[in-house]
């Protein structure tokens, strides 16, 4: 499970195996038992989430839209 980077105690990361074949690109953020999971193209967009608040997908999303190109980038050199 690769850690993109963390952010106030949440962790941005992806799982080393993202189907068969691979899902498109996205990000799991978890953090004291809450996890989610974000679309970053071509929009951000929540594709689950399970146990975050409002307030915090708010922030989760804005996150994700400001470091998308720094996901991509992991996510490409991981999968490469």
């Amino acid at each position: 499970m690769p850690a993109v980077f963390r952010f106030k105690g949440w962790r941005f990361h992806f799982f080393s195996n993202e189907g068969d074949p691979r899902e498109p690109i996205h990000v799991h953020v978890s953090r004291h038992g809450a996890d989610a999971k974000l679309w970053l193209f071509p929009n951000v967009e929540v594709a689950y989430n399970r146990g975050f608040n409002a307030w915090d997908l708010k922030e989760l999303i804005a996150v994700a839209e400001s470091r998308r190109r720094d996901i991509k980038r992991a996510w490409d050199e991981y999968f490469a």
